[in-house]
């Protein structure tokens, strides 16, 4: 079985710059000796389900704008890179970036937290089409909208960690 500490250090990412959320997981234990996808999975969820709604509100904050700042210092965590580029965020044309800056701007003022959603499988395209539909949410719809995005992305990543189930 792994330390807390040795799970912690593997896990701790899965929800963007939340690690508090594996180190819960842990301390109540979530987590035993057979670690697949699935199980690290529920137990992450369920820890990020119980947290109060300001910790789960800092998760999505968390999160970087697509296409946005972080990507262009190129100060995203590799995680995010890879996911960013493998939706085609990393080479939009200049107009496409525009669109992309002006939708963040928009949603992060009318929502408090950064448009969250799983790229895996999609591409720009459709990005952009999901942006410019859930801008007209509202704030409630929003949250629980992107926090399953935000559960959706840590199963993803958990895929490239961790046996299937």
């Amino acid at each position: 079985m792994l330390s807390r500490d040795e799970f912690v250090s593997r896990y701790g990412d899965v929800f963007e710059h939340s690690p508090f959320i594996a180190e819960r997981a842990y301390d109540d234990g979530f987590v035993g000796d057979e670690l697949n996808v699935d199980r690290v999975h529920t137990a992450l969820v369920a820890i990020f389900r119980a947290a109060s709604p300001e910790e789960r509100l800092g998760v999505l904050r968390a999160h970087p704008d697509l296409a946005g700042r972080l990507a262009m210092k190129g100060e995203l965590t590799e995680d995010s890179k890879k996911e960013q580029a493998g939706a085609g965020l990393d080479r939009l044309s200049a107009q496409e970036h525009a669109r992309f800056t002006e939708l963040n701007g928009a949603y992060v003022e009318k929502f408090g937290f950064p448009f969250i959603i799983a790229v895996k499988g999609l591409n720009k395209d459709d990005i952009l089409a999901a942006f410019e539909k859930r801008i007209d949410n509202t704030r409630e719809e929003e949250f629980e909208t992107a926090a399953a995005q935000v559960e959706r992305i840590a199963f993803l990543r958990l895929e490239t960690m961790l046996p299937g189930r």
